[in-house]
């Protein structure tokens, strides 16, 4: 029984795996089940037993990458302890990932439109509305910003960051516009909470 559960973890696992990269390079409405079976080896069968269809193959890969988006906005994070830095630090760190080719197609170009803005809206406030939330109630403690605006000032940090991203992901060249995106979103930062 068990081995059944592996072969099926890691035959689910191919299928994310590969539909990453076929995502990442053909963009959601350029890749077919089609595709994904023939790079799998894969039967439809196999594939519709894990993923009733094509837009919840998106949203595990989806799901996948949001895991290793949020590792990587905290990894710097553990050790400070002023938490406007650590802010400051997971959004530079989303702001660059922006720049990351999966993260371009699949989280800041595909997903808005094929989940929707506002399902798109909804899973970005359950992974990372409530850690902005946390910093900016430590900000309020220390009198760095009023109480009674951390609520908004959260929702404003998170639109101005996903706004950077976006502005990044979409540009002919990421790389040349991210510097001015992560300058302008600390300049949008500090002025917020000086």
């Amino acid at each position: 029984m068990n081995r059944n559960v592996a072969r099926g973890r890691e035959t689910r696992d191919q299928f994310v795996r590969v539909a990453t990269r076929l995502f990442t390079t053909h963009g959601y409405e350029g890749t077919s089940i089609e595709a994904v079976l023939h790079e799998t080896g894969a039967s439809r069968g196999s594939l519709y037993h894990h993923f009733p269809g094509k837009e919840a193959l998106f949203f595990a890969v989806l799901e996948d990458l949001e895991v290793r988006v949020i590792a990587e906005m905290t990894a710097g994070v553990a050790e400070l302890t002023d938490p406007v830095e650590a802010l400051r630090t997971a959004c530079l760190a989303w702001i660059r990932l922006a720049g990351d080719p999966e993260v371009q197609q699949i989280v800041l170009i595909d997903a808005p439109a094929v989940l929707g803005w506002q399902r798109f809206r909804e899973l970005d406030e359950q992974s990372v509305l409530g850690q902005f939330r946390a910093a900016l109630e430590a900000a309020a403690a220390m009198g760095r910003i009023e109480a009674r605006h951390v609520d908004i000032f959260s929702h404003l940090v998170l639109a101005a960051v996903n706004e950077a991203a976006m502005l990044v992901a979409r540009s002919p060249d990421p790389a040349a516009a991210m510097p001015g995106a992560q300058d302008a979103f600390e300049e949008f930062l500090r002025r917020l909470l000086a």
